[in-house]
């Protein structure tokens, strides 16, 4: 099953459409029952022509706009804000209407329970806070209709904020695990393709990379240089494979490319962006599930693990190893670069300030710090470098 029939299938799973298939059924018998309910005692009515009027506009309102709450895209804010209107409407215009006597016996208003399927839509569009603002407003309605609170009348408020909040709130838990589903059938497709192609490469190109290894290891000369060459393909490839990665053709969001064309708030997989830096003697471990950052603000914490290598290869040495360690916190993304080089000498970086030479200072902490985020330095003479860099996710998207 491919990875868009499996999202496909997972958008049939919905919960959320259920609910709106019964909201549409809610309003037409509750529409049809406030019609009856008038029906039974309308010789009661001091004004019966203004409930005939109001019923014969909520009768052509909720036929009408069935298509409305048919799914969460058409039902719009608009919608919805219309909708509300015309059962506080209903509901004001009942003392108008009604006799006082029926009203202060606690009789029902014109539209009677149909309101409430206007709080529900709020709830099954928004969640629980649009529920809450919606049924809000239906309270003070029925206060000012009863003229004030009466007991009956807190019960029946009482009852719709509950029941819509809850609504909302089973709406919302719904959604999250639908995504979550969505995005764990997206990672087991692609990993299964991902396991296809690392059988295709091991059996082609990594046993050769392997024999070019041998061989020229063995005929040594320019060919031992050639097997070495090969040798650092082979393990940088098998990172590749192993990890699910490939280099982002072109480069990074920004870097050859036109940067207006680039969505700064597009989310963006940090590990794309740092897995051509993984080799034979660079080492990348991560989560093994996407690192998701606005384009701009992934590209700048690439640009900043960039910097930090170029300084283990100028400082280090090229035969120093270096891992790269991100981790995917909740408010947070961490990527540390750590080598096995001689250290940095303690006050050697604030002379290199003084003398002009601004690498960790513009490149790496510069960067983070436009980012809200920050790049922390922790040498030890003899026992290599560790640079922590951590972009926090809400002030990432306000990045420059």
């Amino acid at each position: 099953m491919s990875r868009r029939e499996k999202s496909e299938r997972v958008i049939r799973m919905s919960v959320e459409q259920p609910l709106w298939r019964a909201l549409t059924g809610y309003r037409v018998l509750t529409m049809l029952y406030a019609i009856v309910l008038f029906g039974s005692a309308w010789e009661k009515f001091v004004r019966p022509w203004v409930a005939v009027g109001y019923l014969a506009v909520l009768a052509v309102w909720t036929v009408a706009t069935l298509p409305r709450v048919a799914n969460a895209v058409s039902c719009t804010k608009r919608f919805l804000a219309a909708d509300l209107t015309i059962a506080l409407v209903g509901i004001l215009l009942t003392p108008v209407a009604d006799a006082h006597s029926r009203i202060v016996a606690g009789g029902p208003t014109i539209p009677s329970i149909w309101t409430a399927g206007s709080v529900i839509a709020f709830a099954i569009k928004g969640g629980w806070r649009w529920a809450g603002f919606a049924s809000s407003l239906v309270a003070v309605a029925n206060i000012v209709e009863r003229g004030r609170p009466t007991q009956d009348t807190l019960h029946n408020i009482l009852l719709v904020w509950i029941a819509s909040i809850a609504i909302g709130y089973i709406v919302e838990v719904a959604r999250a695990s639908e995504r979550t589903l969505a995005r764990a059938l997206e990672i087991e497709a692609a990993t299964r393709e991902r396991e296809r192609l690392a059988r295709g490469i091991h059996d082609s190109v990594l046993q050769v990379l392997a024999m070019v290894q041998r061989r020229g290891t063995s005929l040594g000369g320019e060919a031992a240089e050639l097997g070495r060459m090969a040798g650092e393909q082979e393990v940088a490839l098998r990172t590749l494979v192993s990890s699910g990665l490939l280099p982002v053709q072109g480069g990074p969001p920004g870097e050859g490319s036109d940067p207006a064309a680039v969505d700064a708030d597009a989310p963006c997989d940090v590990r794309t962006l740092l897995a051509p830096h993984a080799g034979s003697r660079i080492t990348l471990s991560d989560p093994g599930a996407p690192v998701m950052l606005p384009a701009v603000a992934a590209t700048e914490l690439a640009s900043a693990v960039s910097a930090a290598l170029d300084n283990v290869r100028r400082h280090a040495g090229e035969d120093a190893q270096a891992w790269i360690l991100v981790e995917d916190e909740p408010d947070e993304v961490i990527v540390t670069v750590r080598d096995d080089g001689p250290g940095i000498p303690e006050g050697r970086l604030a002379v290199a300030e003084g003398e002009g030479r601004l690498g960790v200072a513009h490149s790496i902490r510069g960067r983070l710090r436009d980012l809200g985020g920050s790049a922390e330095l922790i040498s030890v003479p003899g026992q290599g470098t560790e640079v922590e860099l951590k972009v926090p996710r809400v002030k990432a998207g306000r990045g420059r």
